[in-house]
């Protein structure tokens, strides 16, 4: 993922504002994402944004961080978790890469990776760092746009859209690509639970073996 919060950071406040695109489906995500997990158990969420979904888990684990690229984001992250008297959420602020040392290897139950995955360069890197973070056992949630699933021409018009400062840096691949991957970094039982989401979503779930 970029280190650079800066397009983040713009659109921090209207992202908080916005409304989740696609209710129902998130709804589905959310409860199969809830329904692995215990309440003693410690959840990451990666690019978690303004926190509403590490806000959801939270009444159903021990421990919920949630971390962002994006200063503002985790800002509004944590107004809304003090605001709602949520008390076991801890938002982060950095990049999920080798920096990132706030979390031990092997200590989650479970990491959650939504809306992430695109925005990564090195996904091979980023998986591994996942994997090890986990717990033999630990659950592995990811809901990502792989736009090579569309006829639309993405890498053309993200490529104009991040010169133009309209978008991120953003990567473009199809949901095998990203399953095999997720299954060179270790993970196994990979599913494709159907939530109802668009053709380009790919949500995935699986887990560190053990």
């Amino acid at each position: 993922m970029s280190a650079d919060p800066t397009f983040w950071n713009k659109v921090a406040e209207s992202y908080a504002q916005s409304p989740v695109k696609d209710p129902a489906a998130f709804a589905r995500k959310t409860a199969i994402t809830t329904a692995m997990m215990k309440p003693t158990d410690t959840v990451l969420d990666i690019g978690c944004g303004t926190g509403s979904l590490a806000l959801l888990l939270a009444p159903f684990a021990g421990q919920v961080h949630g971390l962002d690229i994006s200063p503002e984001m985790t800002r509004i992250a944590t107004e809304k978790a003090k605001a709602a008297g949520v008390h076991n959420v801890h938002f982060h602020t950095g990049a999920f890469d080798q920096t990132f040392s706030a979390i031990p290897d092997g200590s989650l139950d479970g990491l959650c990776a939504n809306c992430f995955f695109h925005l990564v360069e090195n996904r091979e890197a980023a998986l591994a760092q996942m994997f090890r973070l986990l717990r033999p056992g630990g659950f592995f949630v990811t809901s990502t746009p792989c736009l090579g699933e569309s006829w639309v021409p993405y890498r053309p018009l993200l490529a104009v859209m991040y010169w133009l400062g309209k978008a991120p840096a953003a990567w473009v691949f199809t949901k095998e690509s990203l399953a095999v991957e997720i299954r060179r970094a270790g993970f196994v039982d990979l599913s494709f639970p159907d939530v109802g989401a668009k053709a380009e979503i790919g949500f995935m779930v699986a887990r560190r073996p053990g």
